[in-house]
């Protein structure tokens, strides 16, 4: 079977890396460099405790599903590309603005005071009354884990082709073929995952939501905290590679197209929040300030199964979509091989 992926982010080159697993041939048609989109800007969190607390049954049960996968999933990935991703179970603790926040927490999970955040995250500041400790929140290093599934997809014989943009997606006759500037790529089955430009081969409801991020760079003195920390509208993950210290702060929200422009006045306020919390903050030096675009869909879930023919799509997965990526890649190569059906809630034609 031969199949042509639109996009090498996490979710394409996931999907990509099992179908060739499974004996397929496969092309991935990259716009730009492998893992630099989404994947390149996002911070890593697998947050089922932060971001999933509003969430439908469908895309909780899914996200806890992908979320069991990934001890697995990384030691695979590791062994493989022979490169490390950084997946650690680190925890992460949410913290309470106020009592009665505090009091709304507790039937979340365990909850520890002011004095017990303190003994978790010794930096923070005195006045924080405390927060709901997720023990089992992980991490992973998401731009090692875009260049691991490179080297994954490779290896196991996948062509990739970058600076390569799908320009349409044509059909006749039971044939299919993607057209880009350089020529025609025909395929038994197509899957679309170009995350926020997915929209732009089709009838996707996939919308661009821009974030942007900044990272904090420690005196020598200092020491990272240990969890990925939430509060005051921010979130704060720690990130050490190749002897490099690194607090991730993030991230704003806002939806102006394909605009990735960066704002002086959203970086100063990611600061002062991240800095409300831990005030020896302002002593640290900024290191770096990016933007990326999320893929949204209407109803904010994923957009995962078949549009229309033998063209599938794998897209919409907003801010889940580090977390959601084994699940993705399981699941879309088992639906573009004929193996499973779709999720009625994660159905692409559901707004038809």
């Amino acid at each position: 079977m031969k199949v042509v992926i639109v996009g090498a982010g996490v979710a394409g080159l996931g999907i990509g890396w099992r179908l060739l697993q499974a004996g397929a041939q496969v092309t991935i048609l990259e716009r730009g460099q492998p893992a630099q989109g989404a994947t390149w800007a996002a911070a890593g969190m697998l947050a089922v405790t932060a971001e999933l607390e509003e969430a439908g049954e469908p895309e909780r049960t899914f996200a806890l599903h992908s979320d069991s996968l990934w001890p697995g999933f990384a030691a695979e990935l590791e062994q493989v590309s022979g490169a490390g991703i950084g997946f650690v179970r680190g925890g992460a603790l949410l913290l309470a603005g106020d009592a009665a926040q505090l009091e709304a927490l507790r039937s979340r999970g365990a909850v520890v005071d002011g004095a017990g955040a303190r003994a978790l995250v010794p930096m923070l500041a005195g006045d924080i009354p405390g927060g709901l400790w997720a023990a089992d929140e992980a991490r992973v290093d998401n731009r090692a884990l875009g260049e691991a599934l490179t080297i994954a997809f490779l290896k196991a014989g996948g062509n990739l082709l970058p600076q390569e943009a799908a320009v349409t997606i044509e059909e006749r006759g039971g044939a299919a073929w993607v057209m880009t500037p350089y020529g025609r790529h025909h395929a038994d089955a197509i899957v679309i995952a170009a995350g926020a430009w997915s929209g732009l081969l089709g009838d996707i409801p996939i919308t661009p939501v821009k974030g942007e991020m900044i990272a904090l760079m420690p005196p020598a003195s200092d020491a990272l905290p240990g969890p990925v920390i939430w509060g005051n509208g921010v979130y704060m993950v720690p990130r050490e590679q190749g002897g490099e210290k690194r607090l991730l702060v993030g991230a704003s929200m806002q939806e102006t197209g394909f605009d990735t422009s960066l704002s002086s006045a959203v970086r100063d306020d990611l600061r002062a929040r991240a800095q409300s919390l831990i005030p020896t903050l302002r002593h640290w030096t900024l290191a770096d300030h990016w933007a990326g675009l999320r893929p949204k869909s209407p109803d904010g879930l994923p957009l995962l199964g078949l549009l229309r023919s033998n063209i599938f799509v794998a897209g919409g997965q907003f801010r889940n979509g580090i977390l959601l990526a084994p699940a993705i890649a399981d699941l879309m190569a088992d639906m573009v091989l004929g193996k499973t059906k779709i999720n009625p809630a994660f159905d692409p034609k559901r707004f038809s």
